[in-house]
């Protein structure tokens, strides 16, 4: 699932057909989300509420925000190839920013998906993430100009572009 397969792929691996795999899929999937819910694994899906999730696990709170973009098939009308078409990556994308904790490497937060063309510091403001207030936060450069409410934010700086 992490991978995002085709049903077609996944079904030809356990060998049976792709509506078994579709069915399969759609019986499992909830009773994932459940056990995984019921262990504490599972990243918040509101950002209004990554605080208390964070404060709720009791770990130190240095995290890290990116961006991270999947490849997608290319689709097929015009319009809906320019918007997943992302530039940086030079091909078809979904896109989504996630919140990690560095000591624990556990997934804090993960947004809605949104297409690739979007950009790293826009998604982050559109899922208005609340941090909490004593967190360490690292970001790319994607994120430059992105300023939450956190103790540190340590962000590395763009180089001076050099004449010549």
């Amino acid at each position: 699932m992490k991978t995002y397969p085709l049903q077609t792929v996944q079904a030809h691996l356990f060998g049976m057909s792709q509506q078994s795999a579709n069915r399969y899929i759609q019986q499992l999937l909830p009773a994932l989300t459940e056990a995984l819910d019921e262990l504490g694994v599972m990243p918040e899906r509101d950002g209004q509420a990554v605080a208390r999730h964070e404060r709720r696990h009791g770990e130190a709170h240095d995290l890290i925000v990116d961006g991270t973009e999947r490849r997608r098939q290319r689709p097929k009308k015009p319009e809906i190839q320019a918007i997943h078409y992302s530039g940086k990556k030079k091909a078809h994308s979904d896109k989504n920013i996630v919140v990690v904790n560095t000591q624990t490497k556990r997934v804090s937060f993960l947004s809605q998906t949104l297409p690739g063309s979007v950009h790293d510091k826009k998604l982050a403001a559109h899922a208005e993430i609340r941090y909490p207030k004593e967190a360490t936060l690292r970001s790319d450069l994607g994120l430059q100009g992105y300023a939450p409410d956190v103790r540190e934010h340590l962000q590395p700086k763009k180089s001076p572009r050099t004449r010549s």
